[in-house]
């Protein structure tokens, strides 16, 4: 990624100070889209955490499935809190720069936190192949070891893989526009405002998010087409259904999530689909951590029992 000979002759300043468009429009559409988000935001932060809090009161649901679901949750928090609150402060008209190391550190998380959900719904959907495909070996199989190792793989890998576009970020310059058309730092704002060669950078990202993507979407195939197939070879319907309730609440999240996905990889043009792109990830950062939590416990027998038991102690004391 070598330098312009402009740039190195001093002809243009390098910017080491961004500014988030945001979501511009009538003062009266950014205090709606405030409001909306800051509920949002907060329900969010609320749901998630209120999983987390059941699952580890409730011994009932301290089994592999509510132990990813933790993890979704405590996931889902901080990505997004990692956007969410400077998109609020820009709508409210507060000050709308980062500076480089914030926007690279923003970038950094948000993406590897997306990383780390593709690896998570993956291990999620292997869990519930395991506990419907093999139901008499499945907690031999699914010990605490292996538990863990998926869990923590998850996180690793999914960090892991934008350290390598995030060190190669870090060393771009930027000498020219210094607005970003998002409302929060993200990968390809860097490679539009760059002034320097990143044919390297984007080759980059288009393999981890290939591998990454491709990877976690044929685990996550590959596990439902076995799980289908042995759903509809059992021969009481009532059985049937009890057993695709299981994972029923996993295949709605990995439909929104994979859904979302496709809209933001396969797009016309980036010029073109700004507003779209945008309007995508407040579908990722807003809205699905606000629904996975209501998702998992209004389609969840287990977890609006383990819900009404709660409520039913803090009434008694």
């Amino acid at each position: 990624m070598s330098l312009p000979s402009d740039v190195r002759r001093g002809n243009h300043s390098v910017t080491n100070v961004f500014i988030l468009l945001g979501f511009p429009g009538h003062q009266h559409l950014k205090m709606s889209l405030f409001v909306l988000f800051s509920i949002m935001y907060i329900l969010a932060l609320l749901g998630n955490f209120s999983i987390m809090v059941l699952v580890r009161s409730q011994p009932q649901l301290r089994t592999p499935m509510y132990y990813f679901l933790c993890n979704l949750s405590f996931l889902e928090i901080w990505y997004t809190t990692a956007c969410v609150p400077k998109a609020l402060a820009v709508l409210l008209g507060g000050d709308p720069t980062i500076s480089f190391s914030n926007c690279l550190l923003q970038m950094y998380f948000i993406s590897s936190l997306g990383c780390t959900e593709y690896f998570l719904l993956a291990a999620m959907a292997y869990d519930r192949f395991l506990a419907i495909c093999f139901p008499l070996r499945y907690n031999s199989i699914m010990n605490r070891t292996l538990l863990t190792q998926l869990a923590f793989g998850s996180w690793f890998c999914g960090f892991f893989c934008v350290a390598i576009p995030a060190y190669m970020i870090s060393t771009l310059y930027f000498c020219g526009p210094n607005v970003i058309n998002h409302y929060f730092c993200d990968i390809a704002p860097w490679i539009v405002l760059s002034c320097t060669d990143t044919t390297l950078l984007e080759l980059v990202v288009f393999i981890i998010a290939f591998i990454v993507i491709l990877g976690s979407c044929t685990i996550t195939l590959v596990s439902y087409i076995y799980i289908i197939s042995t759903i509809l070879r059992i021969p009481s319907a009532i059985d049937q259904q009890r057993a695709f309730s299981t994972c029923f609440s996993h295949l709605i999240v990995v439909i929104i999530w994979y859904g979302s996905t496709i809209f933001l990889h396969v797009k016309p043009s980036m010029k073109d689909s700004v507003d779209l792109t945008k309007t995508v990830h407040v579908l990722n950062t807003v809205v699905t951590p606000l629904l996975n939590p209501f998702i998992y416990s209004l389609r969840n027998k287990e977890v609006k029992k383990a819900l009404k038991r709660t409520l039913q102690f803090k009434s008694r004391t």
